[in-house]
């Protein structure tokens, strides 16, 4: 028994010992040889749908590497021009995509 000097409360600890894993082994009985047990999954239709949407759209490169070569042999060259309007275009186009924030 223990006092807690904070509260004042009295715990009653007790210990418990645990058996070396060797004995637990030992006590287990041995399962059915024979019987081979399976786990089994079916899959939802939604699940399905979703599988087959993700499988088809990994096919696809989603990285037009060519473009990405030109873009990156530009800027080593040092003739990659911005162009700022058509940035700002896709910034006004974004922001207009964005629920309105009301807390400004």
């Amino acid at each position: 028994m223990a006092i807690d000097s904070i509260t004042g409360r009295v715990n009653n600890l007790t210990t418990l010992k645990t058996a070396p894993k060797a004995e637990l082994d030992a006590t287990k009985k041995p399962a059915d040889n024979n019987a081979e047990k399976t786990d089994s999954v079916a899959l939802t239709t939604a699940t399905q749908e979703i599988k087959k949407t993700f499988e088809a759209s990994s096919a696809q490169a989603p990285v037009d590497s060519e473009k990405v070569a030109a873009i990156k042999k530009a800027l080593a060259d040092g003739t990659y021009k911005v162009n700022a309007e058509q940035i700002a275009k896709k910034i006004i186009q974004f922001e207009g995509l964005k629920p309105q924030d009301d807390s400004t």
